[in-house]
C-alpha cells in the first residue's frame, strides 16, 4: 500500500511538470500548426467556389456551434453529390475555424473527449494521400475536384493549390505528435483520478472493471468512464508486471531538457504579431474570390450603360493604344464610428488594381519559409507598425467592398438583380480576419505591458 501511495505522489509530481511544459511549449504550436491546416483547406475551398464545383452554402455564416462535430462521411449519390459536397464542406470549414479561434488551448478544457474530437476533424479530409481511388466518398470527391482545377489551371491558381497542399501535408504530422503527447498526459491524468475511485473499493472488487464502472458512477457522476484506461491501471497496480508497467509511465512522462543556446534567444512577443499578420494574409484566396465577382458584375453594370457611341470610342482608344477613361463609381456606406451615411467616388480600375496587389501581398504574408523567416528578422517595432497598417488597408477596402456589393445591385435592372454575384460571406471572412488580428494586436500590448511591469519590479523575463 505505501507502494502503492508513493508512486501516487510521484505520478501526481509528473503529471503537475507535464501540464506545464505542455501549456507553454507544446499547445501554442498545436494551435499554429491547426492554424496553418485551416488556412491550407480554406484556400481549396475558396477555389472549389470559385469553380463552381460547389455552391456557396447560404446557411454557412448562420451556423452556430457550440462544440467540434466531424462532418457526416456517410456515402451519397451522384444525385446528392453537388448538395451534399456543398454541406459537409462548408461545415467542415466552419468546424476547422471554430477549433483555431474559438478553442481554449489547455490541459484542463482540452479532455480526452476532445482530443478525439480534433483527430476526428483533422483526418476527415487524408490530404497526406489524397487520392480519386480512395474509398471514402469526401476523400474521393475533394481528390476529384482538386485534381479537375490543376487540369489546365493557370501558373496562379497552381500556385494556390500548390500552396495549400504544402500547408495540409507539412502540419498534419506535427498535429498527430502534439496530439499525442496531449493524449498520453490525459490518460494519465485520468488514471491517477481513477484510483481514487479505487482506493475506496474493497480488494477484491479494486481489480475488477464492472465494480469500478459502478463506483465510478456514483463517485463521478456524468463523467465518460473508460474501460481501456480502467483495464490499464489494474494491471499497473495488481499484477506481477505492475512495477515495470509503472516505470514505463513515469518514463513517458519525463520531460526531456532542451537548454536553448544563448546566441540563438527568441524575441519575446514577436509571435503574436506574426500571428496577426498571418491571419490577414489568409485572407489572400477571399480576395481573390471578391475580385472575381466583382469583374463579374462590372461585366454586367457595363453592358447595361454602355451604347453604341460608347463602344465606339473605346475600339478607337484601344486602336491608338490609349489608356481607358477612369470609371467612377459613386457609392455609399455608413461611417461606423459617427453613424452617418457618407457618399464617395471609386475609381473602380484603380480600386481592382489595389487589390490584386493586396491578393499577392497577402499570399506573401500568409506562406510559411521564407516570408515566416523575413517576419520573424524584423524588429518588434517594424512589426507592430505593419500589422496596425495592413489592419487599417483592410478595414478600408472592408469598407469599400461592401459599398460595392450594395451599388452593384442597386445599379442594375431588376432582372438582371439575379445574376449579380453577392460577397457577404467573404465580407464575413473578411471581418472575422480583421478581428482575429486586432485580438492579436491587443494581445501584444497587454503582454508588453505586463513585461514592463516585471521588469519594473526586478523579476526576469525569460525570451
Amino acid at each position: 500500500m505505501a507502494e502503492n501511495n508513493d508512486y501516487i505522489k510521484t505520478l501526481g509530481e509528473a503529471l503537475g511538470a507535464r501540464a506545464e511544459w505542455l501549456e507553454k511549449q507544446e499547445l501554442p504550436k498545436l494551435k499554429d500548426e491547426l492554424r496553418a491546416y485551416h488556412t491550407g483547406f480554406a484556400s481549396l475551398y475558396n477555389l472549389y467556389l470559385k469553380k463552381g464545383l460547389i455552391h456557396e452554402d447560404p446557411y454557412k455564416q448562420e451556423a452556430k456551434i457550440g462544440e467540434l462535430e466531424i462532418p457526416s462521411s456517410a456515402p451519397f449519390s451522384d444525385a446528392e453529390k453537388l448538395d451534399q459536397l456543398t454541406r459537409r464542406l462548408a461545415n467542415y470549414d466552419n468546424q476547422l475555424d471554430f477549433l483555431v479561434n474559438f478553442y481554449q488551448y489547455s490541459t484542463e478544457f482540452l479532455t480526452i473527449d476532445r482530443i478525439k474530437r480534433i483527430l476526428g476533424l483533422v483526418k476527415y479530409i487524408d490530404f497526406v494521400n489524397l487520392s480519386a481511388d480512395s474509398q471514402s466518398p469526401g476523400n474521393k470527391a475533394v481528390a476529384e475536384m482538386t485534381n479537375q482545377i490543376k487540369t489546365g489551371a493557370e501558373s496562379l491558381t497552381m500556385s494556390v493549390i500548390t500552396e495549400a497542399l504544402s500547408h495540409l501535408n507539412k502540419s498534419y504530422n506535427p498535429i498527430m505528435v502534439h496530439l499525442k503527447y496531449l493524449a498520453d498526459y490525459q490518460k494519465e491524468a485520468y488514471k491517477l483520478d481513477l484510483r481514487d475511485v479505487t482506493s475506496e473499493l474493497p480488494k477484491t472488487e479494486a481489480a475488477s472493471i464492472p465494480q469500478i464502472k459502478k463506483k465510478f458512477a456514483q463517485s463521478k457522476p456524468g463523467n465518460p468512464f473508460y474501460p481501456d484506461l480502467a483495464e490499464e491501471l489494474i494491471r499497473e497496480d495488481y499484477t506481477k508486471e505492475g512495477p515495470a508497467l509503472r516505470e514505463a509511465v513515469l518514463a513517458k512522462l519525463q520531460i526531456a531538457e532542451n537548454k536553448p543556446k544563448s546566441e540563438k534567444k527568441e524575441v519575446p512577443y514577436k509571435n503574436t504579431l506574426i500571428e496577426g499578420i498571418q491571419s490577414l494574409g489568409g485572407t489572400s484566396g477571399t480576395l481573390a474570390d471578391i475580385a472575381a465577382k466583382l469583374d463579374e458584375n462590372q461585366i454586367i453594370l457595363n453592358n447595361k450603360r454602355k451604347g453604341i457611341m460608347e463602344k465606339l470610342k473605346k475600339l478607337f482608344q484601344q486602336m491608338l493604344n490609349k489608356e481607358p477613361e477612369a470609371v467612377i463609381y459613386d457609392v455609399e456606406y455608413m461611417d461606423p464610428v459617427k453613424a452617418v451615411s457618407v457618399r464617395e467616388k471609386v475609381n473602380i480600375v484603380s480600386f481592382r488594381s489595389d487589390l490584386e496587389k493586396k491578393i499577392r501581398t497577402h499570399a506573401q504574408m500568409a506562406s510559411r519559409g521564407a516570408a515566416t523567416s523575413k517576419l520573424e528578422s524584423m524588429p518588434e517595432e517594424q512589426l507592430t507598425s505593419f500589422l496596425e497598417r495592413s489592419i487599417r488597408d483592410m478595414q478600408s477596402m472592408h469598407k469599400t467592398l461592401t459599398a460595392l456589393d450594395e451599388f452593384f445591385k442597386s445599379e442594375v435592372d431588376k432582372e438582371d438583380r439575379i445574376k449579380i454575384k453577392g460577397i457577404k460571406p467573404e465580407l464575413a471572412s473578411l471581418k472575422n480576419a480583421i478581428l482575429r488580428a486586432n485580438s492579436k494586436r491587443h494581445e501584444y500590448n497587454a503582454q508588453k505591458e505586463e513585461g514592463e511591469q516585471l521588469k519594473r519590479l526586478g523579476v526576469q523575463i525569460e525570451p
